[in-house]
Order: C-alpha cells, then structure tokens, then sequence
C-alpha cells in the first residue's frame, strides 16, 4: 500500500517546523552577537551577515523551507501551513534554554492547544486536487476574487513599507510582521505553482517554455527576499518569544485565505469537515495567543521600589542594559 500525498506533505511539514523552529533561535543569536559589535539589523545594520551563528540558523530555514516547499506540492495549504505551530513550540523550548526567554506555566497549555488544533486539522484535511499545467494554475491566479485579494495585499504592504514603517516600526511589532505575513501569502501560492510546474516537468510534461513558469520563479524570489528582510529586522528588534507566535497567526491566517481563494482548497468537502478544519484551526490560534501572552509578561517590580534603565537603545532587553533602583530612602546603582 502506496503512501497517500497528504502523508508525504504531513511528513515533510513537520521535519520543516523542527528546522525552521530551530533557526528563529540561531538567528536570533547571531543577531544578538552582531548588535554587540556594528549596527543593529533593526535600525538598518547587515554586519549580522558576517556571523556564523546567524547563517547556521539562515540554513536550517533554508532547509526547513525546501521541506516546506515540497510539501506543499503533495498536500494543501490548510493542511500544511498550520502544522507550523510545531515550529512554535521549538522555538520556545530552545528560547526558554539557549535564550533565556522565559516560559510561563500557562504557556505549556498553549503548547497543547497548537498540538491539539494542528491533529483536529490533519484528521479532516482535504485531498489535493493537483492542476496539470502551469497554465491551469495561472487561469486560477488571474481569477477576479484572487486579483482582488493581490491588490489589497499589495496595498497593504506598500502602506506598511512608506508611511508605518518609518513612524512605527520599531515599536509596534505588527508593522514587519504584517509586511512579512502579506508577502508570505504571496510567496506560498506561487512556490505552490513552481512546484507544481517541477512536478509536472520530471513527470515529462515540461513547463519550462511557458512564461507563466518564470513568472511565479520571479514573484516568488521577490517575495522571499521581502520576508526575509523584515523578518530580521522584528528579530532583532522585539523578543523572539514574541515573534514566533504572531508571525505564526499572521501568516497561517493570510496563507490559508489565499490558498482557499486561489486553489479553491475547500471544493468538494462537506460542511463538517470544514468546520472541524476551522475549529482546529481557532485551536491554534488560540494556542499561539496563550503562548505568546505568557511569555510576554514579566514579574512586577518589588513593592516600594521604584526601576527604571539608563539606555540609548529603547529596543533592548532589560538584561543588556544599566539600571537604577530606589528602595524607600536608599539609593544605590546595580
């Protein structure tokens, strides 16, 4: 008995996740090592280029992401894109052990609400409906619902580049999230179709000679660039802790929607596999929110004491500035 295309993109997903998981840290620590030496990646710095760790945790997401590309190839968006909670809780182990991030009891919980969700959707996933020419997908690429949708993003994007980006960027994580999410959804509909297009081609139905197969090769290129750009500069700049989560709701959310207008990934199930699909959806989004609201609370100063930190970086940790503390009448400086 053969193994169905849903497995393959099952397993592919999850060994994606564990590597991708895996270099938000890396990459974070290279990040980390590179501000203590040149210019932040947050306010323009690239000397994270010249960091080991940092490309050590650039290959393991560049290997993750091939897993991921072929997955998606083999399976559907909304069975793949949300088995990237996995990658969540990766990241926060290893941030919680090589970061010192910390990880509060009720984060363990929305663990268990990413695994338990992400299982609900694989059970009720549907089967992919494979196109058989590039051609085939660029008819549903330039469907008017999908059009629409690229145009908003688009906007979107270029509105969140020009003007919330210079005033907000480095103080709301939503403005490089949101720029990378929207070009994710656009990077993963066209990966999907040049690996389609390279199926089809080893199949001996080339697509080579079709315009339509550069063309996602191009969009798709330029969109990976665009996250990955942003995608350091939210590293670098808020808790990794936090990143992974929101990135992870953000993009699930916009790559599901894009996938189900463009390759119509619901067609065909009925009206409760689709809602099983959602629920466990909104079970792991709800893990996620749990996540990234636990990790994101810090004790509270002792009563009576009054801290605040001496920096010319607002967008450091506490544990990498001076600070001052008053205690009643005493007055002294750690």
């Amino acid at each position: 008995m053969g193994v169905s295309d849903n497995t393959r993109g099952l397993i592919l997903a999850m060994a994606s996740s564990a590597f991708i998981g895996s270099s938000f840290i890396l990459k974070k620590k290279g990040l980390k090592r590179a501000a203590d030496s040149g210019t932040r990646a947050g306010v323009g710095g690239y000397t994270y280029l010249l960091e080991p760790l940092w490309w050590a945790g650039m290959v393991l997401m560049i290997v993750g992401e091939v897993a991921n590309f072929v997955a998606y190839v083999y399976a559907p968006a909304v069975l793949v894109t949300p088995l990237g909670a996995l990658s969540i809780i990766i990241s926060a182990i290893l941030a919680h052990f090589m970061l010192k991030e910390r990880l509060q009891k009720m984060g363990v919980l929305g663990c268990v609400s990413c695994i338990v969700g992400s299982v609900v959707i694989v059970i009720h996933a549907p089967q992919e409906h494979t196109p058989n020419s590039v051609q085939e997908i660029w008819a549903l690429a330039t469907q008017p619902a999908f059009l629409i949708y690229v145009a908003a993003t688009l906007s979107a994007v270029l509105a969140l580049i020009l003007y919330f980006e210079p005033r907000y960027g480095q103080t709301n994580i939503l403005v490089y999230l949101g720029i990378c999410s929207l070009m994710g959804s656009l990077t993963v509909v066209s990966i999907k179709a040049i690996g389609i297009a390279i199926k089809l081609t080893l199949e001996g139905i080339s697509q080579v000679a079709y315009p339509q197969t550069w063309f996602f090769l191009t969009v798709a290129a330029v969109c990976v660039i665009t996250q990955l750009n942003y995608l350091n500069k939210a590293l670098d700049t808020f808790n990794a802790a936090i990143v992974s989560p929101i990135y992870y709701v953000m993009f699930t959310t916009l790559t599901i929607s894009a996938s189900a207008i463009m390759f119509k990934d619901w067609s065909g199930q009925n009206a409760s596999s689709i809602a099983s699909e959602i629920c466990g959806f909104i079970t792991v989004l709800s893990g996620t929110i749990i996540l990234h609201a636990t990790r994101e609370q810090e004790p509270a100063t002792a009563s009576g004491t009054i801290t605040w930190y001496l920096s010319g970086d607002a967008m450091k940790g506490v544990e990498d500035e001076h600070f001052i503390t008053l205690h009643h009448s005493d007055y002294f400086e750690q």
